[in-house]
């Protein structure tokens, strides 16, 4: 039996971290000319970083590895202060894309910490994100990733204690962490609102909507990307066979054999022609394609200021 129905999942797709640190390393190869160089790569999915490749964009993981005086774009995910610094020792012009929701916490950081707070970051351990918020303070601060972790943390006064959250993370899963860390520490205070991206929230609330229409859903994303494996990892949780993908190409038909209803959705770094090409191919073999907006995204963020401006060297 051949799939009836795929319904396209919205939102979707890129949210508008993943487009602004996008159009910065694009928009830095048209001003400054290639090579730009990236820390790190500047989102995760993979076909975004071949297409910024083949335009001139060399990612890196180690500043060491950029010729000094090099055009450097900081990647989404944020960085740590000893980053910035190796940075202005090698007198790279540096350009600054880290996701503003990213930012937040890196004040929130240090706003906790001049509060004589310690902090408790809930997060995965080699994640970019969280190895840039663990590296401002890593004298106060210790990660966790599961609430079986929380009755292993050592601090000083719970009475003086606080917590913060990858942006990336299961809004399922960050809570069952909240709830462990309010039961052992109920003094704990929690950041002025919630750090779990909005668009992270939002994906994962319209798979839910979702769940109860899909036979299967299929996720496009890559396979580093922490919230895209989110979203599949929420469609699983309510029973919902789900599939994560990077393009077409990985899909396989026996996923939907048997299946009348496909829902595909997208992470926040996967661009929206992947989706089309999927969506097509069912199209092409007689599905009907429909969209399904749960909430409507209007978020937008302003381009980082050192694009404005000729480049002054680092420090």
């Amino acid at each position: 039996m051949a799939v009836e129905r795929v319904l396209l999942i919205e939102p979707r797709g890129f949210c508008a971290g993943v487009e602004r640190a996008v159009n910065t390393v694009e928009e830095a190869l048209s001003n400054f000319g290639a090579p730009v160089y990236v820390k790190h790569e500047i989102v995760h999915n993979k076909v975004v970083c071949d297409a910024l490749r083949a335009k001139g964009a060399i990612f890196v993981e180690e500043i060491a590895e950029i010729p000094e005086g090099s055009v450097c774009v900081f990647s989404a995910h944020g960085i740590a202060p000893k980053v910035r610094e190796q940075a202005r020792e090698r007198k790279l012009s540096t350009i600054d894309a880290t996701c503003p929701l990213v930012s937040k916490i890196h004040i929130e950081v240090g706003r906790f910490a001049k509060e004589g707070l310690e902090i408790i970051y809930i997060g995965h351990r080699n994640h970019p994100e969280a190895i840039g918020v663990m590296g401002i303070r890593p004298d106060i601060t210790q990660i966790v990733e599961t609430p079986a972790e929380v009755a292993m943390l050592k601090v000083k006064d719970p009475a003086k204690l606080s917590y913060l959250t990858q942006t990336t993370l299961s809004v399922d899963e960050c809570e069952g962490v909240i709830g462990a860390l309010k039961e052992r520490f109920p003094q704990m205070r929690a950041p002025p609102s919630s750090d779990i991206c909005y668009a992270t929230t939002n994906r994962q609330g319209a798979i839910k909507q979702a769940v109860s229409k899909c036979d299967a859903i299929i996720v496009l994303g890559s396979k580093n990307s922490s919230n895209s494996n989110r979203l599949v990892d929420t469609a699983k949780t309510l029973g919902v066979d789900a599939y994560l993908i990077d393009n077409i190409s990985e899909f396989k038909e026996e996923w939907v054999e048997g299946k009348k209803t496909i829902g595909i959705s997208a992470g926040a770094s996967a661009p929206e022609y992947l989706v089309q090409e999927l969506a097509q191919h069912f199209k092409d073999n007689g599905a009907v394609v429909e969209s399904m907006q749960v909430i409507k995204e209007n978020m937008k963020f302003t381009m980082p200021y050192e694009l404005n401006r000729p480049l002054a060297r680092s420090g």
